[in-house]
C-alpha cells in the first residue's frame, strides 16, 4: 500500500515529529493528493502549509489584505495601541518593553517607533544568526548607535551546528533550532528582567495565509501557535547520545504559568499598524544608514532589503522551493501584490525569473557549517523533493505545476 506524505515524513524523522511537508496539498480536500494551484490575486500556491483558498480561488492572505485596505480602522487601532502602552511607559528610564530584534528593517522600525515616536524604552534582544555577515553586523550597529540597549545571545556553537545538520537531514531545514531560540530567548529575557511587554513584527498566519487560532491571536502572541507553527516541536525531544537537556536550555520556551505569573504580554505590531515590509524598508532607510544587499539583489529573489543578516537564509529559502514548489521571489512578489506594490503580472514575471536560482554565494560556507560533502548535500535535497510537486525530465527536475 502506498504511504501518505504524512506517513513517509513520520518514518523519515527519527524523533517521530511530522515534517511540515505533511500539510502540502491538503487544502485540495484529499491528503497527499491533488494539483498545485495558485491564488488568483497573488501567486501563493496551495502547497504553502496551512493556507486556505475560497471558492473563487483567492488565498486567505489576500482576503486579509483586502480587509487591511477596506475595513480596518487604522486610526482606531492606533488609539488602542496608545491606550495599551500608556500604563507601561517607564518614568524611571527602566526598560518597559522587549523587541526581538534581528537588525533588519521590520524589527528595526518597531524599535525606532517605540522609542522615538511613542516614548518607550525598549530593550533589543537578538538570538544570533547562524552565520553572521557584514551587512547584518553593520545594520545592527547602526541602530544601536541611535541610542538603544541591546542583548546579543549566541548559543553553544557545537550544539547549534549539530542541531542544524540534524534538522537539515531530517526536515530539510537547518534553522529549526534557531527558530526555537529566537522565540524563546526574548521571552526568557522579559521574564528574567520583569519587562512587561514584548512587541513582535507581523502575525504571519494572518498576513500571508495560514491558520489563525482565534481572532485574539492576531493581536496577542499565542503560546500554542508558537509551538505548533513556528517551532513545530518541543526541544526536549532533541536529546540524543551527544545532546543533553542542559544543552537545549537556549531553545526552551518558558512555561505558560511562568509567563503568566510574570505578567508578560506579547503583541504583534501589525495588528495596530498596517504592515508592509517594503514600506518598513522605505521608512527605516531614511532614519539612519541602513544598508541593503551588497550584491544588488538577494539570491533567489528580486529584492535587496529583506533577510540580509544571515548567510544561512539563502539556503533556507531554496529548501522552501524544494519542499513546497515556491521560492523567495514568489513569496516576495505575493507580499508586494497584496500590498498593491506590484501587479500579479509583474510578480509572475519576477517569480519565473528568480525563484529557481541556486544559493551559490555562500554554498561552500554552508557545506562546511553543516559538515557535508556536495554529494551528501544533493542527496539530502532530493530526498526532500515532493514527488507530487516535482518531476524529472531529461535528467532535470521541473515543477509539475509551474506558477501561472
Amino acid at each position: 500500500m502506498k504511504r501518505s506524505i504524512r506517513e513517509k515524513n513520520l518514518a523519515a524523522n527519527s524523533q517521530g515529529v511530522p515534517d511540515i511537508r505533511s500539510e502540502v496539498l491538503e487544502s485540495n480536500g484529499e491528503k497527499g493528493a491533488g494539483k498545485v494551484i495558485y491564488c488568483k490575486r497573488c501567486l501563493m500556491p496551495n502547497s504553502r502549509p496551512r493556507i486556505v483558498f475560497d471558492a473563487e480561488g483567492v488565498c486567505n492572505g489576500c482576503q486579509y489584505a483586502e480587509k487591511k485596505w477596506k475595513s480596518i480602522d487604522w486610526e482606531a487601532r492606533r488609539k488602542e495601541f496608545l491606550r495599551l502602552i500608556n500604563p507601561y511607559r517607564s518614568k524611571s528610564g527602566c526598560w518597559d518593553c522587549v523587541v526581538p530584534w534581528s537588525g533588519g528593517k521590520d524589527s528595526s522600525i518597531i524599535a525606532y517607533k517605540l522609542k522615538f515616536e511613542f516614548g518607550m524604552n525598549p530593550l533589543l534582544v537578538t538570538f544570533s544568526p547562524q552565520l553572521t555577515n557584514e551587512v547584518g553586523n553593520y545594520n545592527r550597529e547602526a541602530l544601536i548607535q541611535q541610542g538603544f540597549d541591546h542583548l546579543f545571545f549566541r548559543p553553544n556553537q557545537k550544539v547549534h551546528r549539530r542541531l542544524a545538520k540534524r534538522f537539515f537531514i531530517e526536515r530539510g531545514n537547518q534553522k529549526v533550532a534557531w527558530d526555537a531560540g529566537i522565540n524563546a530567548i526574548p521571552v526568557r529575557v522579559a521574564v528574567k528582567f520583569n519587562i512587561p511587554l514584548i512587541f513582535y513584527a507581523e502575525h504571519g498566519e494572518s498576513e500571508y495565509g495560514g491558520k489563525v487560532l482565534n481572532e485574539e491571536s492576531r493581536k496577542m502572541r499565542d503560546f500554542t501557535e508558537v509551538i505548533e507553527h513556528q517551532i513545530g516541536d518541543d526541544p526536549r525531544n532533541w536529546v540524543d547520545d551527544e545532546i543533553t537537556v542542559k544543552d537545549l536550555e537556549p531553545y526552551l520556551y518558558p512555561g505558560f504559568k511562568e509567563v503568566q505569573k510574570a505578567g508578560i504580554k506579547a503583541f504583534y505590531f501589525s495588528y495596530f499598524f498596517k504592515w508592509s515590509s517594503y514600506e518598513n524598508y522605505l521608512y527605516i532607510k531614511d532614519k539612519y544608514d541602513f544598508r541593503i544587499c551588497p550584491q544588488g539583489r538577494t539570491e533567489g529573489t528580486f529584492t535587496n532589503f529583506d533577510s540580509l543578516d544571515d548567510k544561512s537564509d539563502n539556503l533556507f529559502y531554496h529548501m522552501q522551493y524544494i519542499k513546497f514548489g515556491f521560492g523567495r521571489a514568489l513569496r516576495d512578489a505575493s507580499r508586494m501584490i497584496q500590498n498593491r506594490q506590484l501587479t500579479r503580472e509583474q510578480g509572475l514575471e519576477l517569480a519565473r525569473k528568480y525563484d529557481h536560482e541556486f544559493p551559490a554565494l555562500y554554498f561552500k560556507e554552508m557545506l562546511e557549517y553543516l559538515q557535508l560533502t556536495e554529494e551528501e548535500f544533493y542527496d539530502i535535497v532530493d530526498k526532500h523533493r515532493n514527488s507530487e510537486i516535482w518531476k524529472k525530465e531529461g535528467g532535470q527536475w521541473k515543477l509539475r505545476y509551474p506558477p501561472e
